[in-house]
């Protein structure tokens, strides 16, 4: 097996980064509150918003759970999913966390939770996914080729 094949992986677990994002942004927000700037009117969006990606990252885990597909990002793929939500996203629980992270900054009201979450997607896009990408490579190659023509990195519309 070649080594991109093996584990696509080490730390930062894209899971670590997103919390890092989060807790970053509260504390960030005790010593720059952001609250003046999201109207309380936006708040229950918010958490619908996070509810979202709640329930599309659920969705991702339930999906990879029931093809037996490997969900540790230091491991080596299993199976190549591409069932729903991987038919709308290459990346349905990173998407998923990066949408709960733009809820909780409407329901808390800390545009921080924003900012980092931008920042959290960048590293994500950088440290996890283009790796985990040339492994899928490596492992399905036609097969990764095809669904990566049809399916975009982060959301079909």
């Amino acid at each position: 097996m070649k080594p991109s094949a093996t584990a696509p992986n080490t730390i930062p677990w894209p899971p670590l980064i997103y919390g890092a994002a989060a807790i970053v942004a509260w504390l960030v927000n005790l010593v720059i509150p952001s609250a003046q700037f999201v109207p309380a009117a936006l708040h229950p969006i918010g958490g619908v918003i996070m509810a979202a990606g709640l329930i599309f990252d659920c969705a991702a885990m339930l999906r990879m759970y029931r093809q037996r597909a490997n969900i540790l990002p230091h491991r080596a793929a299993t199976t190549l999913v591409t069932a729903f939500p991987f038919s709308m996203s290459r990346n349905p629980i990173y998407l998923g966390n990066s949408i709960l992270l733009a809820g909780a900054a409407l329901t808390f009201g800390n545009l921080w939770f924003a900012v980092l979450d931008a920042a959290a997607i960048q590293a994500v896009t950088i440290l996890a996914i283009q790796r985990e990408e040339r492994h899928l490579a490596a492992l399905f190659g036609p097969e990764w080729d095809i669904y990566t023509r049809r399916v975009p990195r982060w959301l079909k519309f």
